[in-house]
């Protein structure tokens, strides 16, 4: 994973919501965390293409995210913090099928590829479900087999656990630990990220801290308290 900032910055209606900001990330898991409104979520959907910098320049595994949106979008992938939203047809394998309809492949290898990404997240039972009849957690996994099954390189998830009981909480975060893919968290449960590889601390629209997250989230708690 390569990931580039170029002194990129994000504004809205004339208001700076993230300010000029240059950085590399390369680590396999990355968590974001920061107070509501601190810059994370425009942060993470710069890295996907959803949010074009206004100024300086933003580089996913070589593609420029302004110029290369289709190609930026295959190398990273994102999950909403309401995955319902992005599941757009009611039937769950059609959802999943609807990612490869750009690939030409034939009735037989669309149908093999759901099944396989549906048995990698155990969900397979769920084929034939529709949306609304699955809980926080499934629809979590729902999400995920529909993006993973265009096979990503990064995977950005924006609140995974947000609204979640305890066991269907437990159970996403088993399976982000259990991703190959390179995973990018926005979160507000630290104990998702406390054992990733580099967590950023967002604050008013700046990185305010990068490293360790031990040492990140010491800090994030002091601008929280």
């Amino acid at each position: 994973m390569d990931i580039r900032f170029e002194q990129a910055e994000a504004r809205f209606e004339g208001r700076t919501v993230l300010h000029p900001l240059t950085l590399s990330l390369g680590e396999r898991r990355i968590g974001v965390i920061g107070l509501n409104g601190s810059g994370k979520t425009t942060f993470a959907r710069m890295i996907n293409g959803l949010v074009v910098p206004a100024a300086g320049r933003v580089t996913v595994n070589g593609f420029d995210t302004a110029k290369d949106g289709d190609k930026v979008r295959a190398e990273a992938g994102f999950i909403f913090q309401n995955p319902q939203n992005q599941i757009i047809l009611p039937i769950l394998k059609e959802d999943i099928a609807l990612g490869l309809k750009g690939r030409k492949l034939s009735k037989q290898e669309t149908e093999a590829a759901v099944e396989a990404v549906l048995s990698r997240f155990g969900i397979a039972h769920l084929a034939d479900r529709r949306a609304h009849e699955l809980s926080g957690g499934e629809l979590q996994l729902a999400a995920l087999a529909s993006v993973l099954v265009t096979e990503p390189n990064i995977l950005i998830m924006d609140e995974p656990t947000n609204q979640l009981d305890l066991k269907n909480r437990d159970l996403v975060e088993r399976t982000i630990r259990g991703l190959d893919e390179n995973v990018i968290v926005i979160s507000h449960d630290l104990s998702l990220v406390a054992d990733f590889d580099r967590v950023l601390l967002f604050h008013e629209g700046r990185l305010a801290a990068d490293g360790v997250p031990q040492e990140v989230i010491a800090r994030y708690r002091e601008i929280a308290a």
